[in-house]
């Protein structure tokens, strides 16, 4: 019925501003391709030994993008699953990925990395393109890149002049609002100011307050500042600063029996809010034969979570984190720009970061409570090369061949006490050392047909150092050892009808050894991370996108992940050698079309239709594969109208209203669940001003 809603809108936006089309003045559109002006490479995707994704601005517009949650299946073998706040995000590339501590894909913006899943979920604001690597990014990106990378890039000063405002309105009481303005004061030199302000009264009800559970107001603020100092100097200042206030956790509790989830119903006011401040400096200077690129950034976030653990309206514990992070990092590389058959790049990366820690655990049928303090700092450097050498032994074959050594020494200053009516008393102490290193290489190579067309083969290692857990109740559980995995991969990047379609087909297999496994506590109240011995992960991804007639232009889809343990031994009488991983989906499948229709209406200038359909499944929640959600599709759309300098959206999302579980987990023997969001609809309204 929704879908019928949908398509009536369409047809009734159609019929209210069409008047005559004229098919000779509809604009064609390309594929263009997006050219990245990254810190390490410069040029076109498409010649990269990688198997990669990227989503231009067009498609973040299109297909209504907010946050990173929003890209989980519009990618090939990503998948994000929602936690229910944004106090971690996790993210599984290929199987790959961390439940909790620190990420195994690596994010990047505009240069500066987090380090940290806690910043992961931000507003998507005034964003130029994403690009999304999969397979180890460890030569040139290093740390937390064993399973991938998410580069995000804001759109330039130098390359944009305009002002925009926009506000948006739907069902659940969302509210949203942007201005952005960019402007070159002369060709030198060009500054951007945005900021964004959404507001959510939540999507489910606590039964028990009967308020919504999981409401949020969320703004951010982004200063860039771009300055070509010298012909061959360039500067580029970015600022940005992030706020969060939300109800956290919408979690119910799962039937034992029937697997079917409740309604959200427990006692105590559950939030997290999240201040994070990120500042990066970057400065290139090139001559005629190589360029020196400096990457200076810095990032301090603040957060504070309250969360009713039990989940119930008992009152049983409550659980309170206090947490300040500070990461400063330095980087600074030289690269070839000249030269066609030999190109070389050579860099040094160092960090410390500084991670403060208070959680306190309130047992409230006993009356006493803990506090755990963390002092967690960690610092690293590394050195890396990368060499390209072109036509080599024939025309058109290329051998990439990189290397980097990673060194990283973590402490942790750690104290525990247990608060009674009696008093304080300290329960534990400690001050440990781990120190890890490690070489990871990485060999690619390639073919290039005529017309652009590639073919490629490569060999990479991933790496993720170990770490100190956050929650352990044993000696033996406080530390955990560093994860390695070979990377096989064999792909294609082939267009045809003179680039009205390009595909990308790959095939993978990834041979894993200790990998690092969310695991239940003793007692069942929290979790911590372990090894497993050996798990494996192969599988395929296919992509493809066209322009195959005049205004029209499609694109889709699928990856397929085979994710497996090989060699886990839980315990004595638990073994799960031949389970599946869990947050691993088997198949992630997208497909969907952008239609703009010019008009020769007086009200309207253009409108364009997007529609698509995404889907995942199946995931296997725990190690022990008892509870799964199956495969489901969501459907969503956005038809869009524009005259002059304003454009008016309608847009939806899972129209078709589908039932599903976004997060599963336990704790306590007991199974608890988050609901997939309903159908959601809204409107906006943006301006452009030139």
């Amino acid at each position: 019925m929704r879908f019928i809603f949908f398509v009536a809108s369409i047809l009734f936006c159609f019929n209210l501003f069409a008047g005559e089309t004229d098919t000779l003045k509809v604009k064609e559109i390309s594929l263009d391709e997006v050219v990245i002006r990254s810190f390490k490479y410069d040029g076109n995707f498409r010649t990269l030994p990688v198997s990669t994704s990227t989503i231009n601005r067009g498609n973040i517009e299109n297909q209504n993008i907010i946050g990173i949650k929003d890209i989980s299946a519009l990618v090939p073998n990503l998948f994000i699953p929602d936690y229910g706040s944004k106090l971690t995000s996790p993210v599984y590339i290929r199987g790959i990925g961390s439940k909790i501590n620190s990420p195994s894909i690596g994010l990047y913006v505009d240069g500066i990395p987090y380090f940290e899943k806690s910043a992961f979920d931000f507003d998507l604001n005034e964003i130029d393109y994403m690009e999304v690597l999969r397979g180890p990014q460890g030569t040139l990106y290093g740390r937390n890149t064993m399973g991938g990378l998410i580069n995000v890039y804001t759109k330039s000063p130098l390359q944009y002049q305009e002002t925009l405002i926009s506000a948006s309105a739907g069902n659940y009481t969302n509210l949203g609002g942007s201005a952005a303005h960019y402007e070159k004061i002369n060709n030198s030199f060009g500054y951007s100011v945005s900021g964004n302000y959404n507001h959510s009264d939540g999507y489910f009800t606590n039964q028990y307050t009967g308020n919504k559970a999981d409401n949020s107001d969320s703004g951010s603020g982004r200063i860039r500042l771009e300055w070509r100092i010298k012909p061959n100097l360039s500067l580029k200042l970015m600022q940005s600063l992030d706020y969060l206030d939300q109800g956290g956790y919408p979690y119910a509790v799962v039937d034992a029996d029937t697997k079917k989830t409740g309604d959200v119903n427990y006692n105590d006011y559950s939030s997290y809010k999240r201040t994070i401040s990120s500042t990066g400096a970057t400065l290139i200077y090139t001559t005629e034969q190589f360029s020196i690129n400096s990457q200076t950034a810095f990032q301090h976030l603040s957060d504070k979570q309250g969360v009713d653990q039990d989940f119930t309206p008992e009152n049983k514990y409550f659980a309170k984190q206090n947490q300040k992070q500070s990461t400063v990092s330095q980087e600074i590389n030289i690269k070839s720009v000249s030269g066609s058959w030999y190109k070389w790049l050579f860099g040094v990366f160092a960090f410390r970061q500084a991670i403060d820690n208070d959680v306190t655990t309130e047992y409230k049928a006993a009356n006493y409570d803990t506090q755990k303090l963390y002092d967690i700092p960690t610092s690293g450097i590394s050195f890396y090369h990368q060499s390209i050498l072109n036509d080599l032994f024939i025309d058109r074959l290329s051998l990439t061949l990189g290397a980097r050594y990673d060194y990283e020494k973590a402490s942790n200053d750690y104290v525990a006490y247990k608060n009674t009516s009696a008093g304080q008393e300290q329960t534990d102490a400690f001050d440990s050392q781990l120190h890890f290193s490690q070489v990871t290489p990485k060999m690619a190579l390639q073919y290039t047909l005529p017309t652009s067309k590639m073919l490629y083969v490569s060999v990479s290692k991933g790496y993720k150092t170990g770490g100190f857990n956050s929650s352990f109740e044993r000696d033996e559980d406080r530390s955990f050892d560093p994860e390695y995995s070979w990377n096989y991969e064999i792909g294609s990047k082939l267009s045809f009808w003179d680039d009205r379609l390009k595909s990308e087909i790959c095939l993978f297999y990834i041979d894993w050894k200790n990998q690092q496994i969310t695991q239940p506590l003793p007692s069942g109240i929290g979790q911590r991370l372990t090894n497993a011995g050996r798990s494996e992960s192969k599988g395929a991804e296919i992509s493809l996108q066209g322009a195959l007639f005049n205004g029209f232009t499609f694109y889709t889809n699928w990856g397929y992940t085979q994710a497996t343990f090989k060699e886990y031994k839980r315990s004595e009488t638990l073994d799960y050698a031949g389970k599946y991983l869990p947050l691993v989906p088997s198949h992630t499948f997208v497909l969907g079309g952008d239609y703009q229709i010019p008009l020769t209406s007086k009200r309207i200038d253009r409108m364009t239709v997007n529609l698509n359909y995404s889907g995942a499944g199946r995931i296997y929640w725990n190690e022990d594969n008892a509870v799964s959600q199956p495969y489901y599709g969501l459907l969503n759309g956005k038809i869009a109208v524009s005259k002059g300098i304003a454009t008016l959206s309608i847009w939806a999302r899972n129209i078709s209203n589908t039932e599903y579980t976004a997060f599963y987990f336990e704790t306590g023997g007991q199974g608890y669940a988050q609901k997939g969001k309903p159908f959601t609809c809204g409107t906006s309204l943006s301006v452009k001003l030139k």
